[in-house]
């Protein structure tokens, strides 16, 4: 039998394909098929000349995609014939540099085979705090430029000693080609010092646990920063922790061994535990136990959930490894342990997360007792990920660590486009071809390092993904640092720019998570964002078509005494309500606040009471007639209580009947909510009130939406804003829409608040270029 002919081919693989082991991959395909040729890194991608058998080649082509390692993601195979010198044996070969095509993944958790090599005592990595492989580890954090190759990460500065050289270098082995590797001969280090820089002798890991039990305050440097850290079950030390970062109420999250050492705090159903023991270690919003709130006092100031994240570095495993015993081997990783840690993002002042020790020492000073640091250089900041799970589907409130800046494919390619942001829970957007590229979570732009973090981070994508965009997009807010940032930005490169209207890009965001292109019903509900009429928006019913807008109809606009001064204190908008009921009157006597007279009398006269459809002020305006929250401590504390206390209402009781009378539809579009605001001011059962008002709402824009429908004959509706973290409101909308057989979009791979506001913005923009 004749043999079969040896042909050669260029492949060229693209999506997440650097930095996860996919050279390795390649090659050890090619040995078992029986092929000849090479593999190396270039901007692009991974480029692949193999020679062999048309079966053999047919082969690989199909195992790249199906095989490919767990961290990886094959966007695009591409193969083609070539003649080439024949080649007898198969490598991986030095890389290439070029026009950046690839993208660089999400830092990740410590895998289970490099536990398994951190807790066995006779492994030469027992205890390394650094220990990593090619299946876990940082990547976005540490990478400087691509291709993904050591020297362009912070780890170029740690030469590799012969035993790591020798793994690097085996083919067959975890670590082969793993830009990471490193071990305590030839790795960074850890170091402890104290408040005033000065070094603490003994084991840093030890040390610093000793300080945590013993009541202290430690910053301890993580994958994308710093965390502020003390013993949870401490009430006085989380006490200090709240006064030093002057976080008065706001929430703290927490970090637990493992799923079964939350037993005692709070419910983890399946798709908890799977997202909390998921490689991207993102913190996950749970139920927390009645009990709960006594056994981590101080933690969630009169909530009913807990923010819980599990170990995602060595250095943390670590940390409850010794406060275990040092027990060999993992069992223990399955065993309750009692130690709970506060770990917060070391942000002060509501500032960019501290990256390195210098910067902790400068601005942790005056709050962490001690800073346990390492001299691996974090590249790029990146806070920790936030998530809950709706109706068995996890949902971002904040897309960072983890995720970022994985890219999120669109419907189509286009030109380069970036998108800057909002000025709340600011994120930037920057596209490539068909994918859109999310920064990880910067935050509200209110003070310089925050805005000059957004300009770090809009220089750092464009430089990593390579691309120079041919339009800039912002919001409407002439008055925002986003918008300004991107006008100079636009300015400087002699780019053209875009104004996009906040609620058009809510909208926008959820379309391009779907790849829907078509028209669209959209329902943006949230705080305020300025309308394109130049007032306060925030409860939407827009038609969205790409680039283009119309507005159908809105809630009936609230005035907000003391314009953005009534966001942070829900009495000033309960007293709103009140005058727009005629009850101005009863202000004064019903709000104990030395400003109630003042409130009266400027909503009398009209005066600094800017009128706003927010759905978020609505929100405010419940729970202050409720009684609930009458001054904010932080944002959106108000809606989180007035929810709780309709869940606990509802779980004993069940939903309740929406309010006959409640809401009106007027013929120009408007939803008038008063009705139900009116009943709340003399309600006594608070929860059962707070239940009613959701049931009642959920019918209203049920029945809203379902009228914009059938006027517009469009069946597809995307929700979008920041009130839709809201579960009740969510899961009973979506429900009540799907009935009616509505299709739904809702968003699942960015938060449905202004974190998604970019991609919006980016999605609006790729659509104004194609008509313009």
């Amino acid at each position: 039998m004749a043999a079969l002919a040896v042909l050669s081919q260029h492949i060229r693989v693209t999506g997440i394909v650097q930095g996860v082991g996919f050279r390795p991959f390649v090659w050890r395909l090619a040995q078992q098929l029986g092929l000849h040729g090479w593999v190396r890194n270039d901007a692009r991608g991974v480029e692949i000349l193999a020679q062999g058998s048309q079966p053999r080649l047919a082969e690989l082509l199909e195992r790249l995609r199906l095989d490919a390692p767990p961290l990886a993601r094959v966007d695009n195979v591409q193969a083609q014939n070539l003649a080439a010198e024949p080649f007898t044996a198969f490598s991986i070969i030095a890389s290439q540099s070029g026009q950046a095509a690839t993208a660089i993944g999400p830092d990740v958790a410590v895998c289970a085979d490099c536990l398994h090599e951190l807790f066995d005592p006779s492994n030469r990595r027992y205890r390394h705090a650094f220990i990593t492989c090619t299946h876990c580890g940082p990547r976005y954090t540490i990478t400087r430029a691509l291709p993904y190759d050591r020297p362009q990460t912070s780890m170029a500065a740690f030469a590799l000693c012969p035993s790591c050289s020798t793994e690097y270098t085996a083919p067959e082995d975890r670590r082969f080609h793993a830009e990471t590797t490193c071990c305590p001969q030839c790795g960074p280090r850890l170091s402890l010092s104290d408040a005033q820089g000065q070094p603490i002798a003994g084991d840093p890991i030890a040390q610093t646990l000793h300080l945590l039990q013993i009541g202290k305050i430690v910053a301890i440097k993580g994958l994308g920063g710093f965390h502020l850290a003390c013993d949870a079950r401490n009430a006085q030390a989380v006490a200090r922790l709240r006064d030093r970062k002057t976080r008065e109420a706001k929430p703290f999250a927490v970090m637990l061994a493992n799923v079964a050492s939350l037993a005692p705090y709070a419910q983890a159903a399946r798709n908890d535990r799977t997202l909390l023991e998921s490689r991207e270690r993102p913190i996950v919003l749970l139920r927390a136990l009645p009990v709960g709130e006594n056994a981590l006092p101080g933690i969630a100031p009169g909530l009913l959930s807990l923010g819980a994240m599990l170990p995602a570095t060595p250095i943390h495993f670590l940390l409850f490894h010794e406060a275990a015993g040092r027990p060999a081997a993992t069992a223990w990783l399955n065993e309750p342990q009692p130690m709970v840690l506060v770990m917060t993002s070391a942000n002060p002042g509501g500032e960019p997360i501290v990256r390195d020790g210098q910067e902790a020492q400068a601005r942790l000073a005056d709050i962490a007792d001690a800073v346990l640091d390492h001299d691996r250089d974090i590249v790029a900041r990146c806070d920790d990920s936030v998530l809950r799970v709706m109706a068995g589907t996890p949902q971002f409130i904040r897309r960072s660590r983890g995720y970022a800046p994985a890219a999120i494919r669109l419907a189509s390619a286009g030109p380069s486009v970036l998108g800057f942001g909002s000025h709340l829970k600011n994120t930037v957007c920057i596209t490539r071809g068909n994918e859109a590229f999310l920064s990880p979570h910067i935050g509200s732009l209110d003070n310089a390092a925050s805005c000059g973090f957004q300009d770090e981070t809009v220089q750092r994508l464009c430089d990593l993904i390579a691309v120079r965009p041919h339009l800039v997009a912002h919001d409407l807010h002439p008055d925002d640092y986003s918008t300004r940032a991107a006008i100079a930005y636009a300015h400087h490169h002699n780019l053209a720019t875009l104004a996009v209207q906040h609620h058009h890009a809510h909208i926008a965001a959820v379309c391009a998570e779907h790849g829907w292109q078509a028209p669209v019903l959209g329902l943006a509900l949230d705080g305020v964002g300025l309308g394109s009429d130049g007032t306060a928006w925030g409860g939407e019913l827009l038609r969205v078509d790409g680039a283009h807008f119309e507005r159908l109809g809105h809630l009936r606009p609230l005035p907000m005494p003391g314009g953005n001064s009534s966001a942070r204190a829900p009495w000033r908008m309960a007293a709103a309500a009140l005058h727009e009921l005629g009850r101005n009157a009863d202000i004064a006597q019903r709000f104990r606040e030395p400003a109630a007279r003042t409130v009266a009398a400027m909503l009398a006269r009209r005066f600094n009471c800017p009128r706003t459809s927010s759905m978020g002020r609505v929100f405010d305006a419940a729970a202050g007639l409720l009684g609930i929250c009458h001054t904010m401590a932080y944002e959106a504390q108000a809606a989180m209580l007035l929810e709780q206390a309709a869940t606990t209402f509802s779980q004993a009781h069940g939903w309740p009947e929406p309010m006959p009378g409640g809401y009106s539809i007027g013929n120009d579009g408007q939803l008038n909510l008063l009705a139900l605001l009116a009943s709340l001011i003399d309600a006594h059962d608070v929860p059962r009130a707070a239940a009613r008002f959701h049931a009642t709402l959920v019918a209203a824009l049920t029945e809203w939406v379902l009228q914009a429908c059938a006027q517009s004959g469009l069946t597809t509706v995307a929700l979008g804003g920041g009130c839709f973290c809201n579960t009740l409101l969510s899961m009973h909308l979506r429900q009540n829409l799907a009935q009616h057989g509505i299709m739904v979009l809702a968003p699942s791979l960015t938060p449905p608040g202004d974190g998604s506001i970019a991609l919006g913005q980016a999605w609006v923009a790729l659509h104004y270029l194609e008509t313009n």
